[in-house]
């Protein structure tokens, strides 16, 4: 019934066991997952269930994880984790979207019937799906147990990826590049938009090299003209200009492992400070590179960078980069270090950025982004697309 997991089981219990040592040092008995990456990460479950209350639990003195969730993913549990039936427990069909009861009653339930009702529970106050009803039924259920917000200790363990996580990083880039040529060669003057993103979604599937790709958790980004001023506009079924920007955001994605990447493309001769932003841009990038090794900080990468920025004349106000890797909708990042002054977290080989180099004006903006790992000698790049501004005449 199961389908072959991707990493072995001994990749989940170092994992576990990563976990289990933080929750240690937070002074914290269980930890309730609901972040869909994080339940993938510890677990293997994947399926397009986030949308309903859901969870991953991890106590300390269990052997394994228990999955929680609806009854109708029982099976999908049983398929992609490789946990044993007594840990995939499911809530009643009854309860999704019920205006009184909830499925956290029953999770309640579950924490009293193994003994933790009083156990110090660290819950996850920033994941996207976790609820204040979530919480305040979980509450509610366990009067005698002591919540806190366990401050994304998942995310943090997830930071450093291991080699056969470096693995898929390395094949997301690789479809991720071929995803944007492929665009870019369908982005011309005349073309409709949406013509564009659906010859990009056809590339993100199908992948290369007989590597399918997976769905993103982000759509498709893409500015135009005036818009190219904010970066999170996405597309309509308008043509694209005879003159002007367009930029594109996208990403690659290996077994829900993303790569994500940035250009700008400029339709006719691009005016000369256009040019010029884009050149300060790239050896900003270069710059960030090369600080992105062991030994170093997160804000290093971003002084790096801002440097560059500064001398010609320019600035971001925004972070210049967040961590990747393992992601579901609605967010890529991990929601851990950030590429901005103040962060001092040291930098270590196997850890995955996004750096979002852009600079967004009054009336446009440009953007040329980059992926890469930290490595003892700086950043390796994920991906293999010209850096540069693409001029399509």
């Amino acid at each position: 019934m199961s389908r072959q997991q991707i990493f072995t089981g001994e990749e989940y219990s170092r994992r576990l066991r990563e976990v289990k040592h933080r929750m240690d040092a937070a002074g914290l008995d269980l930890v309730v997952c609901q972040d869909p990456a994080n339940m993938n990460w510890l677990t293997g479950y994947d399926g397009w269930s986030f949308y309903v209350p859901q969870c991953v639990l991890v106590h300390v003195d269990e052997d394994l994880p228990i999955w929680f969730g609806r009854a109708q993913d029982r099976k999908s549990a049983l398929m992609t984790t490789g946990l044993p039936e007594a840990n995939v427990v499911a809530f009643s069909e009854h309860l999704v979207q019920n205006p009184d009861g909830h499925p956290y009653d029953e999770l309640a339930d579950l924490i009293r019937s193994r003994g933790w009702a009083g156990a110090r529970i660290g819950v996850e106050m920033d994941a996207h799906y976790y609820t204040a009803r979530c919480h305040a039924h979980l509450a509610a259920g366990l009067p005698d147990a002591a919540f806190s917000n366990n401050r994304d200790l998942v995310n943090w363990a997830r930071l450093v990826k291991s080699e056969p996580e470096l693995t898929l990083m390395r094949q997301a880039g690789r479809i991720c590049t071929h995803a944007m040529s492929r665009a870019v060669e369908r982005m011309r003057p005349g073309v409709p938009q949406n013509a564009v993103i659906a010859e990009l979604y056809h590339a993100q599937i199908m992948g290369v090299d007989g590597m399918g790709g997976d769905y993103a958790a982000i759509c498709p980004l893409m500015p135009v003209g005036e818009g190219t001023a904010t970066p999170h506009l996405t597309w309509n079924d308008d043509p694209l200009p005879d003159s002007g920007l367009a930029i594109l955001e996208i990403a690659g994605v290996r077994s829900r492992y993303h790569v994500a990447l940035t250009r700008t493309v400029h339709f006719g001769k691009p005016p000369q400070r256009y040019q010029d932003i884009a050149r300060v841009i790239v050896d900003a990038v270069d710059a960030g590179l090369e600080k992105a090794r062991s030994g170093h900080v997160a804000e290093e990468i971003e002084a790096a960078w801002q440097a560059e920025l500064r001398r010609n004349g320019l600035k971001k106000e925004s972070r210049v980069g967040y961590p990747i890797g393992l992601a579901y909708p609605p967010d890529w990042g991990e929601r851990t270090a950030s590429l901005r002054p103040g962060d001092r977290t040291e930098l270590e080989p196997g850890m995955c950025f996004h750096m979002m180099a852009g600079v967004w004006l009054e009336d446009f903006g440009l953007a040329i982004s980059e992926s890469f790992v930290v490595t003892d000698t700086g950043g390796e790049k994920l991906c293999a697309a010209p850096r540069q501004l693409i001029v399509v005449d």
